[in-house]
């Protein structure tokens, strides 16, 4: 299993949706780290050790994995997210559900066409 700790791998002060909002953007966590880790099997993200993680960044990061072509049922088969301190945890389930919100818009978008 492939493991990015984001304080580590990526930064300690992730944030910002796109890469034009500046630097650490969860699409370039997406893009350049964790999609392609997805791509060669399972991965463990470690939550832990970052200052925080807004909104803006786990939703494009995870939930764009989804607008990016990873399904749910292959996200709970080969994503981990770990975070052991109690306020880490609370992102963990943020991250899920802005992945299984992704699902769903995507799978209603798909019935409406």
């Amino acid at each position: 299993m492939n493991r990015i700790d984001i304080a580590r791998d990526f930064s300690k002060y992730p944030a910002g949706r796109f890469r034009a909002d500046g630097v650490a953007s969860g699409e370039q966590f997406r893009d350049d780290l964790l999609m392609p880790a997805l791509d060669a099997g399972s991965v463990e993200i470690v939550f832990d050790g970052v200052a925080g993680l807004p909104s803006s960044f786990l939703e494009e990061a995870l939930g764009g994995l989804v607008r990016k072509g990873k399904r749910l049922d292959f996200l709970r088969q080969h994503l981990r997210i770990k975070a052991l301190t109690p306020r880490m945890r609370s992102y963990e389930m943020q991250a899920w559900r802005y992945i299984t919100e992704a699902e769903h818009r995507a799978s209603t978008s798909e019935v409406e066409k």
